[in-house]
């Protein structure tokens, strides 16, 4: 899974080193979720963008690829959250946010749960 910290980390590196760096978090992962999916569309579009190409002449095939590998639903998503990527990061960024802290809260009343119970 792509953390919080691992975004942080990104905006810290070279433009080209972040899209190497997502494509080896996403290597090998059997079903990585729409939102590392589109992660990795929005920065391979603004790499095209960046270096003066056609907007989808290399993304276009990245989707492609993607059809067969992971349902049809994800791709769709993925496009969506890469899409929310470009036009509005700081709304990209305060649902990371909120789902780190949802996550963090589910756990610590998880285990507060399991040792009223234990």
């Amino acid at each position: 899974m792509i953390s919080e910290k691992d975004l942080a980390e990104l905006e810290n590196i070279p433009y080209e080193e972040r899209v190497k760096r997502v494509e080896k978090l996403l290597d090998g992962k059997n079903e990585p979720r729409a939102f590392e999916l589109g992660l990795l569309l929005a920065l391979k579009m603004g790499q095209e963008i960046r270096e003066g190409k056609e907007l989808g002449s290399e993304s276009g095939d990245l989707v492609a690829s993607w059809n067969g590998k992971h349902p049809d639903s994800v791709v769709e998503e993925a496009i969506a959250f890469a899409k929310e990527f470009l036009t509005n990061p700081a709304k990209i960024a305060e649902k990371i946010k909120s789902g780190m802290l949802k996550a963090k809260d589910e756990a610590a009343s998880s285990s507060t749960d399991e040792a009223s119970n234990g």
